[in-house]
């Protein structure tokens, strides 16, 4: 028990020096996001129109209106797409569950595309549409897995099979109606060139509320981690901390998708990677995991937008560029592990 202890402690440290770490590289990238682009901003320069004391000169105009919104939309995303993940493999168990595998952002993508469809000018119901949809998908997934009797490796074959499927009702709506949604390519993709503040207040609440409740519920979660049979002998409702716990990831990935797109990998590569450095901790976590996705998705986006000035990529191909190989080295390292069984 002794021992136990001590491991316990040092993930703990191990946590809060992780944390620490990525501030600071979550500020290095805001920095560097804010300075560099097409036009190059001196820090001198950026440090006064964020002060207040430049505003009305053409670089104010470029930080404020442009790269300031993107840049927060990318954290924005990446903390709540990174947190979903966490979240959907702890209570499924399945370490090759992410929100685009199974079906989270694709049904969320198909929900705001016919919302646009059907309401074009109500741009305030796509955060709502967005979160219907990834609730629709998870529950959807998880619905035939279980009549199934699918075990963890099919779930996310359902997954894919359900995230095909509202592809093509995107695809569908938009060969009937190729208007509903003018920045298509951009929202497929993943991407931030058209954030603004008006787009992100109205998901940054249900973000951070979602970020908020995640921990909460950290402690219920490690319960669940033991097993249901366990879980049910301790006294916690299994089913109904599933079910509220796949509601806060649908909530988030909902929340992401609705300003930044089908952004993929960034809730499978995240979780990953925090769990090597501060274990199953459900809470430590869901920190770890908001900062890291908030550093990944931060700094593909200043890759897209440097990378061949004054041209830029979509944000989501450089994501597939660094979650592909890293999905593939996941499958493989585990093959005849417990996630093939």
């Amino acid at each position: 028990m002794r021992s136990w202890r001590i491991f316990y402690t040092l993930k703990n440290k191990k946590g809060a020096v992780l944390c620490l770490v990525l501030c600071v590289m979550l500020l290095a990238c805001i920095v560097f996001s804010l300075c560099l682009g097409a036009v190059r901003i001196p820090l001198q320069a950026l440090w006064q129109i964020l002060t207040g004391t430049q505003t009305q000169t053409p670089a104010a105009r470029i930080v404020l209106y442009t790269r300031l919104p993107r840049c927060w939309g990318s954290i924005l995303a990446g903390a709540a797409l990174a947190v979903s993940g966490a979240v959907i493999q702890s209570v499924l168990t399945n370490p090759l569950a992410a929100p685009h595998i199974i079906g989270v952002n694709s049904g969320a993508g198909f929900a705001v595309t016919l919302c646009c469809v059907l309401f074009p000018t109500a741009v305030w119901l796509i955060p709502a549409a967005a979160f219907g949809g990834a609730l629709l998908g998870v529950m959807t997934v998880i619905t035939v897995s279980k009549k199934a009797g699918a075990s963890r490796t099919s779930l996310v074959l359902v997954g894919i099979a359900v995230s095909q499927l509202f592809s093509a009702g995107i695809d569908a709506l938009l060969t009937v109606i190729p208007d509903s949604l003018s920045s298509y390519t951009d929202f497929r993709i993943g991407g931030f060139s058209g954030v603004t503040t008006s787009r992100l207040w109205p998901v940054f609440w249900m973000i951070v509320l979602g970020l908020g409740l995640a921990v909460a519920m950290g402690g219920h979660i490690d319960i669940l981690l033991l097993g249901p049979e366990t879980a049910q002998s301790l006294g916690l409702p299994v089913e109904k901390v599933r079910f509220a716990a796949l509601f806060i990831a649908a909530a988030l990935a909902g929340a992401g998708v609705s300003f930044a797109g089908l952004l993929g990998f960034v809730g499978l590569i995240v979780p990953h990677a925090m769990r090597r450095f501060v274990g199953e901790n459900s809470r430590i976590l869901t920190v770890a995991s908001a900062l890291g996705g908030a550093v990944l998705v931060s700094f593909c986006d200043l890759v897209a937008r440097t990378l061949f000035t004054p041209y830029e990529i979509p944000v989501g191909i450089v994501m597939s560029f660094i979650g592909g190989p890293f999905f593939l080295y996941l499958v493989f390292s585990r093959k005849g592990g417990h996630a093939h069984d």
